[in-house]
């Protein structure tokens, strides 16, 4: 993105623009090969010996970054990922790791966290709840005979596989708690969906009952509201940073098409309704850029306005990626519209993450609420 990246940064944005050439190009985007258990074993591997899963855990536990403002690191390998549609719950995994990071007992940092900053184990973040319930609200956890029982539904959840860890947010006697629930959990179902993104997975995960122990809880019962917050506020910068590369990767598409594509004698690009129409994607794309690298940085920083940064800038990209995309239909003609082209992989993408982790609307809201309007 356009800001003055330092050396340690451009390195690992090098390395890992080589990785993803050489692991998941679009032609296995296209093949959807992250299905198979074995596929994905491996891109997790090679992803966690990149530091991909490390950049918001602190060094004395495993983890690190590359400038000291492990955000704005994270939102820059979402950049990349963006940019060639990437699979894997990269914000989910990272949300999961830093709040084991942040509040997890010493044998979640000790025996879990190695293995998801490792990519040896995958994580996901259930928390979308379904229409009409509030984050929490959607599931139950009651204290009864020594463990915590669970239920209720989460959806909108990540690539779940069956070596999958789950952060689970519950409402409980005592306020809102988060469980983390290990694979092969019983009573816990996950039921896949139709997604419209078909690059990345999505699934609904039920909780019947499922018994946990209380050392299944992640930091104190009834206290996690506070780590909530800003666990959706890092989610929302890592969206936002790899819809921003998938902007990027777009547009320059959609521009070098304007520039080849020849109609009565000339480049289309010269156009006058098609120069407007680039002029204006270009502002919102350099804007988009802008407000993902403040809302990073401020996060990251703790400067006292990330949580705001945050949703001002899930909002804005939320809404300027669909626009995006839609004009470079408009740009794309026909062709833009077949299966064979790469366009419409950028617009399902697009669509889907103005949705994850809470859509533009929900995002306006939160900023009036955190703002005490």
């Amino acid at each position: 993105m356009d800001f003055d990246a330092t050396d340690d940064q451009k390195v690992l944005l090098e390395a890992s623009a080589r990785f993803i050439q050489q692991a998941y190009p679009l032609g296995r985007v296209r093949e959807r090969a992250y299905r198979d258990v074995a596929c994905a074993a491996d891109y997790r591997r090679q992803a966690g010996e990149l530091g991909w899963f490390s950049m918001l855990v602190p060094e004395d536990l495993g983890g690190g970054n590359v400038s000291g403002n492990g955000v704005l690191d994270a939102a820059l390998i979402g950049y990349k990922r963006g940019a060639m549609l990437q699979p894997a719950p990269f914000a989910g995994t990272n949300i999961v790791a830093y709040a084991l990071s942040a509040a997890g007992s010493q044998e979640q940092r000790e025996k879990v966290l190695p293995a998801l900053m490792s990519g040896q184990a995958s994580a996901s973040w259930a928390i979308s709840p379904p229409a009409g319930h509030t984050m929490e609200s959607s599931v139950t956890a009651e204290f009864k005979g020594g463990a915590y029982r669970l239920s209720g539904c989460k959806t909108f959840v990540q690539d779940v596989d069956e070596f999958c860890w789950l952060l689970v947010a519950a409402a409980t006697d005592d306020g809102v708690s988060q469980f983390l629930v290990p694979p092969g959990t019983p009573a816990v179902t996950v039921a896949a969906l139709d997604s419209l993104d078909i690059s990345r997975q999505f699934a609904e995960v039920r909780f019947e009952g499922a018994q946990l122990p209380p050392t299944a809880l992640v930091g104190t019962a009834g206290k996690a509201s506070g780590l909530l917050a800003r666990q959706c506020a890092i989610a929302a910068v890592l969206t936002v940073a790899e819809s921003v590369g998938a902007m990027d990767h777009e547009f320059e598409m959609t521009l070098q098409y304007a520039k080849d594509r020849i109609a009565f004698g000339r480049p289309i690009g010269s156009f006058q309704a098609i120069k407007h129409l680039l002029a204006d994607m270009s502002l919102s794309l350099e804007m988009s850029k802008a407000i993902a690298v403040a809302a990073a940085k401020s996060l990251g920083t703790d400067d006292g306005y990330g949580l705001e940064a945050a949703s001002m800038a899930k909002a804005f990209v939320g809404e300027a990626g669909v626009e995006l995309a839609q004009n470079c239909f408009q740009i794309f003609g026909g062709i833009g519209f077949t299966w064979e082209h790469d366009q419409h992989l950028y617009l399902r993408r697009l669509t889907t993450d103005a949705a994850l982790f809470g859509d533009p609307a929900w995002h306006r809201e939160r900023l009036c609420q955190l703002s005490n309007l």
